[in-house]
């Protein structure tokens, strides 16, 4: 496929789980999507207070689910994104009542009022590079980088259930992590037969833990290509950058979110190292780093990061530099 695939507003999925796939996808193949952002476009002044123009649970829009051709359960799926670029000039973040870091939330409830709605736009330019931050209260204005990534990318959990896209466990889901993005690989575990896989939340930029709740949220046009590793179980989602290995962990509180992604990180260092587990919990506890997904959906998202410097064996038998070097073009052109 090398054809932009436009979802109609109708094939726009809000659960991962309890869906049909729209397209079928052969490992190997390369697949490029277009995704809208997490207010379905609905957001494009500051004057669209999201609580006004978006509705519950129409909210954090993906694209697909694709059922993957030979994905079984016990299978690994390994995502490859070759390229996420801004499909709009344009970006939108907000605050909103009770939903964020530094106010009082639904599990955290206090006397204080809500925060204040707001909206802030944020120009994008693709070829500069820049995303631009505007203060609504001052004349105040700086570029940011551009960095492209998918909040929210996952497969179909098991057990028939059907979770929101708001939320995210190890089916993967709003995941939120800077670190997906153009040029890394997502392992996921697979649950049911062909996967499942769908991805949106676009985010020109998001900061490390995504404090107010709400990224530079705007569309994307994205390229991908997967691998389904047969056999192969991965417990939790992961990640493998150009420099690093990354575990995720997803739950509530954030404590128990660091330690998923940390005692998967040990046991997958003990596998690549040889090494005894408590050895390998001494090499992570001193070598790793810890970066933050969110700390604001219903689940809490951390990482556990380690260099691959470090490490003499190849992850996933290099399936990560494998899907580096697919050959793929810019799609020309939408379809429906």
């Amino acid at each position: 496929m090398s054809d932009l695939y436009v979802p109609k507003p109708a094939e726009l999925g809000y659960t991962f789980g309890g869906r049909e796939p729209i397209r079928d996808l052969r490992p190997g193949e390369v697949l490029s999507v277009y995704t809208e952002d997490c207010f379905g476009g609905a957001v494009t002044t500051v004057d669209d207070l999201p609580t006004r123009v978006c509705q519950l649970p129409y909210l954090n829009p993906v694209t697909g689910p694709f059922y993957i051709e030979g994905a079984e359960p016990g299978d690994t799926l390994a995502v490859h994104f070759l390229d996420i670029t801004p499909a709009r000039d344009w970006g939108v973040s907000s605050t909103f009542p009770h939903f964020g870091a530094l106010t009082s939330t639904h599990a955290t409830a206090t006397l204080q009022p809500p925060l204040e709605e707001r909206v802030w736009m944020y120009p994008i330019d693709v070829v500069a590079g820049t995303v631009t931050f505007q203060a609504s209260e001052s004349d105040f204005a700086l570029d940011l980088p551009l960095a492209p990534m998918h909040g929210t990318v996952g497969v179909a959990p098991g057990g028939f259930q059907a979770i929101s896209t708001l939320t995210s466990d190890v089916h993967g889901g709003n995941l939120d992590t800077p670190e997906l993005r153009a040029g890394t690989t997502l392992y996921l575990p697979v649950f049911v037969h062909g996967a499942l896989l769908a991805l949106g939340d676009g985010h020109a930029r998001q900061g490390q833990g995504e404090a107010s709740g709400v990224a530079v949220e705007t569309a994307m046009r994205t390229t991908i290509t997967v691998e389904v590793l047969k056999g192969v179980p991965t417990p939790t989602p992961r990640l493998e950058t150009s420099d690093a290995l990354l575990s995720i962990g997803c739950a509530r509180p954030l404590e128990d979110a660091f330690r998923i992604s940390q005692h998967d990180l040990v046991h997958w260092v003990a596998e690549l190292t040889d090494l005894g587990v408590l050895d390998a919990y001494q090499f992570v506890a001193q070598a790793g780093t810890a970066p933050v997904g969110n700390v604001c959906d219903p689940n809490y998202t951390m990482l556990a990061r380690i260099p691959k410097a470090l490490l003499a064996e190849a992850a996933y038998d290099g399936v990560h530099e494998r899907l580096r070097a697919m050959p793929w073009k810019t799609p020309e052109a939408g379809v429906r």
